[in-house]
């Protein structure tokens, strides 16, 4: 690292250059290749992909994805005056000659479209089937038919749109999250720097890291598979990391230049130093996100690679670009004060305690005490994760700008809730008793508790597979239509089953999402187990000890924990999301807890990195535990809360976005940084090593001798500031 840390400053001008037409490059070829955002997953072997899979073989014209026209009349009118009649009758018409659509459904199609008008007659709906599953289709001929649909708006006429395809393409306005983010980190660090200079330093390298990685991840989607959410949550990660991994370096940049090293020599123990502890932390985040191939679910792939591509580049910005800059300012990066200080004493000198070193004291002294308080403060967090419920927010839950948002309050007041997520029964029969079997099983299905309507559709002569529509009375996101699900597959369709060769599937896009967390709330503990062991491993070679990776694999479940419960808290039991106009109260994403386990690790780490490595530094110079500890914690305290602050900020811009699902993430992911560093790394950690004492640096011999060495941050030569013996703790 000092390598290459001294090419980088003595080449500042080539690196900054070399930068430079980097992004050109990227953006040059961004600009002409596009982009392929897709959102795609598959779920082998669960009840709703094999009803998918059966309609694909047999009736290939319905397997397709489907969207949904909706219109309401003028004020005073229906949707069977003559007036809209004819409009909407031109505009489906228009719509079922577009590509893709292989047919349009309206309520104007003769007896059997008289279900698709509401009770009042002021809302109808159409039905427009596609060729192919909404992740498949091509966005431009979604659009058209958008397009098409809302030009026929106008008079007092209400015509939206609804359906997978449809939010698939949808346009919501661009946001600002990032712009709000980064402002306020720049807030933070002028008032932590006390420098111009200094606050700019850990955004430009940010934002190059971020911009190249997202460049990156544009080119990528045209080779593997990467959701429309992937640079959005890289772009949320990679500001978060990127603009704390600069703040590491530059503070200890800092602290040389006070300390009387020349620049060069301070911008080489920087990245010799903080900057292995980036390289290590970064590559725990990588190696983290791409742990969700473990789960086997190509939507995650792709989420994982975004946000590891982009947390990558952060990191390489921090090594290469920064140093090149820091030799660029010099000096510039301290304060005129600092400046006038430096010039007017020599270095040295015991430093003042400041508030962290007094705060280490009171940790050293009261550490049962305090580890109580804050274990209690994190128990009252983790209350509501055990209510956690894993789902899919509907459309209720999109911006109410949105024309699905739109689409679906109008089908919910004109024909009920249920009617925004309908089911689907999807059999297999081999002759006239299975099909009589499943006009009984219709019948059955409609008596159900939960099912507003069950109706046949229609089949052609001599066809293998019947189909029928079942419409909840609640909504899709709701746990009532869960466990209509598992009652109709569990209790209903077994019965009808019985006796017969007759094979029903209960199918759809609620099915399809609802087995989607089964699936995911099954490979849950795998992927933690993974995780947690991952992390014990990383850290007990990076130590040597076995306690401190224990206590760090506690601390991570302790944080996710409490951070769920925050979760829970906001979005299911809806004690935020309203406020926060991201919608009711609704099921937690069911994505989420492995996407957010595998951030959470990676920022964990990287605060347990900086943290352990100042006091593992202190304990290879000292061998006295207490000081190890109150020193490690002393130094690092001001650093790491600064940079907790500037994630915080950083994830709460992105709640305020609109989307219910970036949200959860800010939510979420603030919440579990705040524990970390303000009730975890300030607390519990430290007063944990000072009950065990000694016996965090402890590894059997035998498992020493077996171990490769792996060194985060090297030993040096201790700087005078810390030269100074700290205060004696009162006993």
């Amino acid at each position: 690292m000092s390598v290459l840390a001294r090419w980088c400053h003595r080449h500042r001008i080539v690196v900054v250059l070399l930068w430079l037409a980097a992004l050109v490059g990227l953006g040059v070829l961004s600009q002409t290749a596009g982009s392929a955002y897709k959102d795609a997953f598959s779920l082998p072997g669960t009840e709703s992909t094999k009803a998918l899979q059966l309609l694909q073989r047999s009736a290939p014209a319905q397997s397709g994805d489907s969207a949904t026209v909706v219109w309401r009349a003028p004020a005073g009118g229906t949707v069977r005056d003559d007036a809209v009649r004819r409009k909407m009758t031109a505009t489906l018409a228009k719509i079922s000659k577009l590509p893709s659509v292989t047919s349009v459904t309206g309520p104007y199609d003769g007896p059997r479209g008289a279900r698709q008008i509401s009770g009042d007659s002021r809302t109808a709906y159409a039905q427009v089937g596609f060729d192919k599953q909404g992740d498949k289709l091509a966005k431009a001929d979604v659009q058209r038919v958008i397009d098409t649909a809302e030009a026929a708006r106008g008079d007092g006429l209400r015509v939206e749109l609804g359906g997978n395809p449809i939010s698939q393409v949808e346009r919501t306005p661009p946001g600002n999250s990032e712009l709000i983010g980064v402002a306020v980190a720049a807030i933070v660090l002028l008032l932590a720097f006390g420098s111009l200079f200094a606050m700019l330093l850990p955004i430009l390298t940010a934002i190059a890291g971020v911009g190249s990685g997202l460049m990156v991840v544009g080119l990528l989607t045209h080779v593997v598979t990467i959701g429309q959410i992937g640079p959005t949550l890289g772009a949320l990660i990679g500001l978060g990391v990127g603009i704390d991994y600069a703040l590491f370096i530059v503070t200890r940049h800092r602290t040389g230049l006070k300390n009387g090293l020349s620049v060069e020599e301070s911008v080489v123990k920087a990245i010799d130093t903080s900057g292995r502890a980036v390289l290590f932390a970064g590559g725990t985040v990588v190696i983290a996100l791409l742990g969700l191939f473990v789960l086997g679910m190509s939507f995650l792939n792709g989420m994982a690679i975004a946000s590891a591509v982009t947390v990558v580049c952060t990191v390489l910005a921090a090594i290469t670009l920064l140093p090149a800059l820091l030799g660029l300012l010099k000096t510039r990066v301290l304060s005129r004060r600092e400046r006038r200080r430096l010039g007017a004493h020599a270095a040295g000198g015991a430093a003042r305690p400041d508030v962290w070193t007094r705060w280490a004291g009171v940790v050293e002294r009261r550490p049962r005490t305090l580890s109580v308080v804050a274990l209690v403060v994190v128990a009252v967090l983790c209350v509501p994760v055990f209510s956690l419920r894993l789902g899919s927010s509907d459309a209720g839950n999109n911006p109410t700008s949105t024309t699905t948002r739109q689409a679906y309050d109008l089908l919910a007041e004109g024909f009920g809730p249920g009617f925004n997520g309908p089911l689907q029964l999807i059999a297999e029969t081999h002759g006239a008793a299975d099909q009589q079997a499943f006009a009984r099983l219709v019948g059955e299905v409609s008596r159900t508790p939960g099912v507003a309507t069950a109706v046949p559709l229609p089949a052609q002569p001599g066809a293998t597979v019947a189909m029928a529509q079942v419409i909840p009375t609640t909504s899709p996101q709701s746990a009532q239509t869960s466990d209509l699900i598992g009652r109709l597959r569990h209790d209903v369709v077994p019965a009808a089953e019985r006796g017969t060769s007759l094979r029903v599937y209960v199918g759809g896009a609620t099915a399809i999402f609802d087995d989607f967390a089964d699936v995911l709330t099954g490979k849950l503990p795998l992927f933690l187990g993974v995780i947690i062991t991952l992390g014990f491993l990383l850290l007990m070679l990076a130590f040597r000890s076995l306690l401190v990776p224990a206590i760090a694999a506690v601390m991570n479940v302790l944080s996710a924990g409490a951070s769920f419960g925050v979760v829970v808290a906001f979005f299911q039991w809806g004690w935020g999301s309203d406020p926060l106009g991201v919608g009711a109260a609704g099921p937690v994403e069911a994505f989420l807890p492995v996407i957010m386990l595998s951030i959470l690790f990676g920022l964990s780490m990287d605060y347990q990195v900086f943290l352990v490595s100042r006091m593992h530094e202190e304990w290879v110079h000292s061998g006295d535990n207490r000081r190890a500890v109150t020193v490690g914690q002393a130094h690092t305290g001001r650093v790491i809360t600064a940079a907790a602050t500037i994630m915080i900020a950083v994830f709460v811009a992105f709640v305020f976005g609109g989307q219910r699902v970036i949200a959860e993430f800010g939510i979420g992911l603030s919440a579990a940084v705040a524990l970390d560093a303000f009730i975890l790394r300030t607390i519990l950690v430290p007063a944990a090593m000072h009950l065990f004492g000694r016996a965090n640096w402890w590894l059997p011999s035998w498992l020493e001798r077996r171990l490769p060495h792996l060194s985060v941050e090297p030993p040096e030569e201790r700087p005078i500031e810390d030269a100074a013996p700290l205060e004696p703790a009162s006993r």
